[in-house]
C-alpha cells in the first residue's frame, strides 16, 4: 500500500465542480447551468451505496472501500459517463457488526435514489445484508466477501444461487482456503493447527483449508477456536503448542490474528501463522505480527499491475487521508461494475429506483478490464478471476511470496 498523499490542482478543480453540481440535484431531477450560460440541462441523481466498517477495528479495511467508491463516482461523474445523471455517494458505517449492518441496508433501502450498492467487507455482516437489499431489489458487489455460502447456497455440493442481487468481485474461501494448504505442503509443513474465531468467515476458511490439506498428504494436528473479543489466547496456545505443529492456520481476521501470533512464540511456539486475507493489513504487524507470518489475499498485488497503475494514481492524487489498502481495487472495480450496469439501465430511465431491475439484468453482464484484470461475473455471480497472492511478513511489511491460481 502507498500511503503517500498528492493534490493536484486539477483534481481539486474537478471535485469542487462536482460539489457544486452535487448542491444542485440532491434528491431527484433539478438543473445545472451549463459553462457557457445556454440553457440549464436536467440532470437526476442516482445513488451508490457503501456498507463497510467506518469506525471500530476494521475500518482501515471500510475506509479504503469507501474512498476508492468514491473515486469511481467522482471520475464517472466528471466524464459524464452517465448523460443527464449525477451519481452520489451514500455510505453508511456497519461497524462490522450483522444486526448494524442490517440497519444499514434498511436505511440505503428506503431511498429512492439508492440503486447499487458496494459491500460488505464482513461475510458474517453480508448475511444480514443481502436478503434486505434483495428485497428492494438494489444491486450489491462486494469487493470482500469469501464465504462460498453466499453466492452457492449451504449446500455447495449442489449450488443453488440464493440471491439474484448479490455480486462479489473477489474469488471465494472455496479457493483462498485451498490456495493456502497448496503453498504450505508446497513448502514442506505437513502438520498444521487451526484455530479460528467462529466467525462465518473464519470457520469457512478454516473448512476449506483442512479439506484441501488433508487431501494433499497433511495432517491436522490441533482444531482450535477463540471468541471473536478474546484478548488472551494462553489457553488455547498451550493445547497448540502441546501438539507440535510446523504451522498455525487462523481463520479470522488480524485485531485477534495479530496478538495471538505475538502470544503464541512468546509461550515458545516459533512458528509461522498463516491466514487468509482478513489479516492481511498493517495492523496485523503492528499489533503483533512477527517475520516469517503469512496470509493470502485475492488477486496480485496491485502496486505491481500494469491494469492497476491508473486507480492508484488517481487515488493518491485524490488526497484521501486512508490508504486503499486490501480492498481498494477491488471496490474501485465493483463500483465501476455498478456504474456500468447504470449506462445501460438509466439510458431511458425517469428515475433510480424503477431502474433497480434493468440494473440488476445488465448487471450480470457485464465485463471490461479493471484495476484488478477482466471484470465479470460468473452464473452464480462470483468473479471470473479466481487469482490470489500468498504475502510474507518481512520486518515491518508484507512481501508478496507467489501469486496465482488454484492447481
Amino acid at each position: 500500500m502507498n500511503k503517500s498523499m498528492f493534490k493536484l490542482a486539477g483534481v481539486a478543480v474537478v471535485v469542487g465542480a462536482l460539489a457544486l453540481t452535487g448542491c444542485g440535484t440532491r434528491g431527484g431531477a433539478s438543473a445545472e447551468s451549463s459553462a457557457s450560460g445556454s440553457a440549464p440541462a436536467a440532470t437526476k441523481v442516482a445513488k451508490i451505496g457503501v456498507i463497510a466498517p467506518l469506525s471500530g477495528d476494521l475500518s482501515a479495511l471500510g475506509l479504503g472501500i469507501k474512498n476508492s467508491v468514491d473515486l469511481a463516482i467522482k471520475q464517472a461523474n466528471e466524464s459524464k459517463a452517465i448523460p443527464g445523471w449525477t451519481l452520489e455517494l451514500a455510505a453508511e458505517d456497519d461497524e462490522a457488526k450483522p444486526d448494524v449492518g442490517k440497519n444499514a441496508a434498511t436505511k440505503l433501502a428506503s431511498d429512492d435514489a439508492v440503486i447499487g450498492v458496494v459491500g460488505t467487507l464482513n461475510s458474517s455482516v453480508a448475511q444480514s445484508v443481502i436478503p434486505v437489499l434483495a428485497a428492494a431489489n438494489i444491486a450489491q458487489v462486494s469487493p470482500a466477501n469469501t464465504n462460498p455460502s453466499l453466492t452457492k447456497g449451504e449446500d455447495l455440493a449442489n449450488a443453488k444461487r440464493p440471491y439474484a442481487n448479490y455480486f462479489r468481485t473477489c474469488t471465494t474461501d472455496a479457493v483462498q482456503g485451498p490456495f493456502a494448504a497448496q503453498y504450505l505442503l508446497g513448502v514442506g509443513i505437513k502438520k498444521v493447527a487451526t484455530i479460528h474465531d467462529k466467525k462465518t468467515y473464519g470457520q469457512g476458511l478454516v473448512d476449506n483449508f483442512t479439506t484441501a490439506f488433508k487431501a494433499g498428504g497433511g495432517e491436522i494436528v490441533a482444531a482450535e477456536t477463540i471468541n471473536p473479543d478474546d484478548k488472551d489466547f494462553s489457553a488455547v496456545i498451550t493445547k497448540v503448542k502441546t501438539a507440535a505443529p510446523a504451522a498455525i492456520y487462523y481463520g479470522g481476521e488480524y485485531p485477534q490474528a495479530g496478538p495471538l501470533s505475538k502470544q503464541a512464540k512468546a509461550a515458545g511456539l516459533n512458528v509461522p501463522l498463516m491466514g487468509g486475507d482478513g489479516i492481511y493489513d498493517g495492523n496485523f504487524i503492528k499489533l503483533g505480527g512477527t517475520a516469517g507470518d503469512l496470509a493470502t489475499s485475492v488477486g496480485a498485488p496491485v502496486d505491481t499491475l500494469e491494469s492497476a497503475k491508473a486507480f492508484v494514481e488517481a487515488y493518491k492524487a485524490a488526497g484521501y487521508s486512508e490508504p486503499y489498502a486490501a480492498y481498494g481495487a477491488y471496490s474501485y472495480d465493483a463500483a465501476n461494475a455498478i456504474i456500468n450496469a447504470l449506462k445501460v439501465s438509466l439510458a431511458s430511465a425517469t428515475d433510480a429506483k424503477s431502474a433497480r431491475q434493468a440494473t440488476l439484468d445488465a448487471l450480470g453482464k457485464v465485463s471490461f478490464d479493471g484495476a484488478t484484470g477482466k471484470v465479470g461475473f460468473d452464473e452464480f455471480g462470483d468473479s471470473v478471476s479466481r487469482v490470489l497472492t500468498v504475502y510474507k511478513v518481512d520486518g515491518t511489511e508484507w512481501k508478496a511470496e507467489t501469486t496465482g491460481s488454484l492447481k
